[in-house]
């Protein structure tokens, strides 16, 4: 990806597509947040010894993101399920949020990335990571971080408490754009020419 990756923009960042808007660089993935405890170690005074409830509720929500690294944002969206249709409006979403620019997004080979019933907006261009890589896609940092910082050793009574503690949470991510950056803006990210040719 690293060494393709400038070579798929090249061929794809040419004056008829870009049609002089400013280039961004997103990365995208989805993620499952739910009842199930995330067991995290944790410090206590000593001789205590800390307990963490355990919940074993299979009830999921998914959050469809994607971090632009160099500026250090990320847009989101909370659905109930993960599919095409889903994925299409929040491609919407991502273009009506910056409809100046056009838009380069990395993601992974899901069925529903590459769905005939897709929409894409014509200012986004999608391009995919290789197989099996989700080590070269930084919003993977941006899920850990979240999940370490908001979902710690919680036990929630009901689904809708795991959707509020994602609506405080991911905004407050959001808001420290040297954070975001700092966890995605790897040296080979921000080295890419993001120029039309």
């Amino acid at each position: 990806m690293e060494k393709k990756l400038p070579e798929t923009l090249a061929a794809f960042l040419t004056p008829e597509n870009v049609k002089g808007r400013r280039v961004r660089l997103m990365f995208q993935d989805e993620a499952r947040f739910g009842r199930m405890v995330r067991i995290r170690r944790c410090w206590s005074p000593a001789p205590l010894r800390p307990s963490v409830a355990n919940g074993y509720e299979r009830q999921f929500v998914y959050v469809y993101a994607a971090v632009s690294p160099i500026e250090g944002e990320m847009d989101w969206m909370i659905s109930q399920k993960m599919n095409t249709e889903h994925m299409s409006a929040f491609l919407s979403q991502v273009s009506a949020a910056h409809p100046e620019d056009f838009i380069v997004m990395v993601l992974d080979g899901a069925s529903s990335h590459k769905a005939k019933e897709l929409k894409r907006p014509e200012n986004i261009m999608l391009v995919g990571l290789p197989p099996y890589s989700p080590e070269l896609n930084p919003q993977e940092h941006v899920w850990d971080e979240l999940r370490e910082k908001e979902f710690p050793n919680r036990v929630f009574n009901n689904l809708d408490a795991v959707i509020r503690q994602l609506q405080s949470g991911l905004p407050r991510l959001c808001t420290d754009h040297e954070a975001l950056r700092s966890l995605t803006a790897w040296p080979w990210i921000i080295s890419l020419n993001l120029k039309a040719n």
